[in-house]
């Protein structure tokens, strides 16, 4: 893989916490205003420019694209945001209670993308693509890092460390309860031997991102048939973590009514197509490994086993698919989760949150979390994960640097 240093804006240390976001993708619009509304400087302006403009605004408008451009500058006018000149890489940590992730900001060649050697997982839509294209060619610059996993390399781990010997830019807790520390490897036989032993890896996999990633590639090729020659645009900026050090969470899925279906119907239509259902309980249950679920359903708990067959497809063998196929098409009539509107899915959530979800005439499902071989496997092969696959935790933060890219 070829990964190099960026140049970049960065947030002032003395306003990063007010600056830096969550990905603009997981607030709903009122939430998004709302959070814009108690945090005048955010980076999600930038991010999520319908923001500023009156409910009902089209968020696709070309005035909406032009503020987010005008908000970036205010930005640099009033110095949140300073401009890093020197190329170099950051170390980004995140620590969530005892879990801790580990990894590098810099960027990713878009070839790399282009044959295969970063893989991804998801199928990406033609209208939230053409949202971002026009979002980075409006502001001109790449806001949002692609997360990025990559198989351990102990040579990257001992300069990452290494790296953490120093005192970090940035070191505080965002508002999702998640410490955030950032580093600066500037120095050049660092910046060298990352760039070096980043070459050895043979592939790396879109974790999250892939929106992003696809815009920023599409504007890479646009502006390669228009003859620019050693463009910015020919990198996009990337997070890049060890796949061993990713957390993924449940993304579990409540469906709202079961229509006349009985709770004996239920069970035995489960006990049909393969499951063993275990007896019902008031108290939640937690799936402990592949292949079992937690049901919520006519006010009590089940687990659920799957013991039908397996096969040799990665995605058939994923639980979201066992789900999918055995449960929610054949027993409730769910064949299209994108779009039946009484399927909802939720990551990361409580329990309780499930069972208030689901209420007394719906169901909820508690999922063993995907893992992260089981992403690589379906990426591999070359196919796509179900929708809600996925839900890393904790989430990156955008807006820690900004690369312009001309």
């Amino acid at each position: 893989m070829r990964i190099e240093p960026i140049t970049c804006f960065r947030p002032d240390p003395h306003h990063v916490q007010d600056f830096a976001a969550l990905p603009y993708d997981v607030f709903t619009n009122e939430e998004a205003r709302r959070y814009v509304e108690d945090h005048p400087r955010t980076f999600l302006a930038i991010d999520r420019p319908e923001t500023g403009f009156d409910e009902g605004q089209n968020p696709y408008a070309p005035e909406v694209y032009a503020h987010a451009q005008q908000v970036l500058r205010d930005r640099q006018l009033d110095q949140t945001l300073v401009r890093d000149e020197h190329p170099c890489y950051y170390l980004y940590e995140q620590t969530s209670g005892s879990h801790r992730q580990m990894g590098i900001l810099g960027s990713i060649a878009c070839d790399d993308y282009l044959d295969g050697t970063l893989r991804r997982h998801e199928l990406t839509l033609p209208a939230k693509e053409a949202d971002r294209v026009r979002h980075i060619t409006t502001v001109r610059a790449q806001t949002g890092p692609v997360f990025v996993a990559y198989r351990d390399n102990m040579a990257i781990n001992v300069i990452l460390d290494a790296a953490r010997a120093a005192d970090p830019i940035y070191d505080f807790v965002s508002d999702d309860g998640v410490r955030q520390r950032v580093w600066r490897i500037a120095r050049e036989v660092a910046v060298e031997s990352l760039g070096v032993v980043f070459a050895t890896i043979g592939e790396a996999y879109i974790a999250d991102g892939h929106h992003r990633a696809a815009a920023a590639v599409r504007i890479c090729q646009d502006r390669r048939e228009q003859g620019k020659q050693n463009d910015p645009a020919e990198y996009f900026l990337a997070a890049l973590f060890p796949a061993s050090q990713l957390r993924i969470l449940p993304y579990d899925r409540v469906v709202s009514e079961v229509g006349a279906l009985t709770e004996q119907e239920l069970i035995d239509g489960l006990a049909a197509r393969g499951f063993a259902c275990g007896e019902p309980s008031v108290q939640a249950v937690e799936p402990a490994q592949k292949g079992c679920f937690g049901l919520f359903a006519f006010g009590s708990w089940r687990l659920l086993r799957w013991e039908g067959e397996t096969t040799e497809d990665p995605v058939a063998n994923l639980d979201v698919s066992v789900l999918q196929n055995e449960v929610l098409d054949p027993l409730l009539g769910i064949r299209d989760p994108r779009t039946d509107e009484r399927i909802s899915f939720v990551g990361g959530a409580e329990v309780t949150e499930l069972e208030s979800l689901a209420g007394q005439g719906g169901i909820a499902v508690r999922m063993y979390p995907t893992s992260m071989d089981e992403v690589m496997s379906v990426a591999d092969a070359g196919e796509l994960m179900p929708p809600k696959s996925t839900w890393f935790d904790p989430k990156l933060l955008s807006g820690l640097a900004i690369r312009r890219i001309w």
